[in-house]
């Protein structure tokens, strides 16, 4: 039987502050987890002497669009990428607008620059932290051309209002589904239910291939310019020259853009896609932990999520925490920097973005303007909450955060 070891006056004192580490070795945010099939269908896409965009890709995207219930499934190279081609094929051009939610990551109101028009923030709901239907109702104009709204965190918008809205307006509902890929909106996937559905694989999301995304779609009209747009826009992809026994010309025609998957990537992709249910399985007996332990009187609130009995699925990439700022005597950014010390892997996901330079500096933005994404946005933290994470790493992040959050309590 091992030692009960005695605590001390360093166990309960911050790192930061000269005590003793929660952990011994650092716990990031978001690690993969690469199993042995991923590592041989690498291996195996080098050994095959095509390694660019080719017949794994194209599998690839097979079984994304019968996962997701979509007609089509387009890789790209980033989420960012397929939310630039979506707006593409759609059309949005200089003096449109395109409304998004003013809390999330820089490359969804990005790409709407991108393209020459115009970012419309809107606020978001204090519970789900996703995009208020009637701020984006109150926001519409003549030039308002599309709406994308976030699944923040993994977290499902309402796209029954927001479907509606969109429609009444003649919007292009453009999902931002980075952080949503396995979750579920009244018993639909995710991917299967707006004009465009976008999904990331970057490292430290629910499934991945080391970088790149994918754009979903049933609408047939758009199709063939997001697969003209994403590879230079030629008529006519390498794989297909090359492949062939007969000379196909490719024709530039269209200015498109370098955003292409590689087999490489999709050679991992085939696999994680296949895994996805136990890695969302893993991330909701985490969160649901976290729920118990992880209670208000700690000075924290946590985002919504819903019962799945009722066909709506949180896929859980992020796992939040919104800090009571009265009543800490520390702020958000040192409660972060203290976790981190006790080699916790915390994270800011994310400042709102009208907060950020870039867009307070164009279109002179005061934090107040949306108050509800301003204040989650000065107050919100996210802890690991990842499947390849065991039952100790978990208890570790708990132990770290309460005893963080207990330190700094005023």
């Amino acid at each position: 039987m091992a030692m009960l070891v005695p605590r001390t006056a360093l166990d309960d004192l911050p790192a930061i502050e000269g005590g003793s580490m929660t952990r011994d070795s650092f716990l990031p945010f978001g690690a993969p987890v690469i199993g042995e099939e991923e590592i041989e269908e690498v291996v195996a896409t080098l050994r095959s002497g095509w390694i660019g965009t080719g017949p794994k890709c194209w599998r690839f995207e097979t079984q994304i669009a019968e996962y997701v219930g979509a007609a089509h499934a387009i890789t790209a190279s980033s989420c960012t990428a397929a939310l630039h081609l979506a707006l593409i094929a759609a059309g949005i051009k200089p003096g449109d607008e395109v409304i998004v939610p003013a809390m999330t990551f820089a490359a969804t109101a990005n790409v709407v620059e991108h393209v020459g028009a115009t970012p419309k923030f809107v606020d978001v709901e204090p519970d789900t932290l996703n995009m208020d239907p009637r701020a984006l109702e109150a926001a519409i104009t003549p030039a308002t051309r599309a709406v994308i709204p976030v699944h923040f965190g993994g977290l499902p918008v309402d796209l029954d209002a927001i479907s509606a809205i969109a429609r009444q307006h003649g919007l292009l509902l453009i999902e931002d589904a980075a952080h949503a890929i396995g979750a579920e909106y009244k018993g639909q996937m995710i991917g299967s239910i707006g004009d465009f559905t976008c999904f990331s694989f970057y490292p430290n999301k629910n499934m991945t291939t080391g970088e790149g995304g994918a754009v979903t779609t049933s609408r047939e009209e758009y199709v063939e310019t997001l697969k003209v747009m994403r590879l230079h826009g030629l008529s006519a992809d390498a794989w297909r020259r090359f492949a062939s026994k007969r000379l196909i010309l490719s024709e530039a025609i269209s200015p498109g853009f370098k955003y292409n998957m590689t087999d490489l990537q999709a050679s991992l992709g085939i696999h994680q896609l296949r895994r996805l249910p136990e890695f969302l399985s893993r991330r909701e007996q985490i969160a649901d932990y976290y729920d118990e332990v992880l209670t208000d009187d700690l000075g924290v609130r946590r985002q919504y999520r819903p019962n799945p009995i009722h066909g709506t699925r949180h896929a859980l990439h992020l796992y939040v925490l919104m800090l009571d700022l009265a009543a800490f005597r520390a702020s958000r950014n040192e409660i972060v920097e203290a976790l981190l010390a006790e080699n916790i892997g915390a994270a800011i996901h994310y400042r709102a973005l009208h907060s950020q330079p870039f867009y307070e500096r164009t279109y002179g933005y005061e934090l107040s303007d949306f108050p509800v994404a301003g204040q989650v946005g000065e107050s919100i933290l996210t802890i690991p909450c990842s499947p390849g994470m065991s039952d100790d790493d978990t208890d570790s992040v708990v132990r770290g955060v309460k005893k963080i959050l207990n330190y700094y309590r005023k």
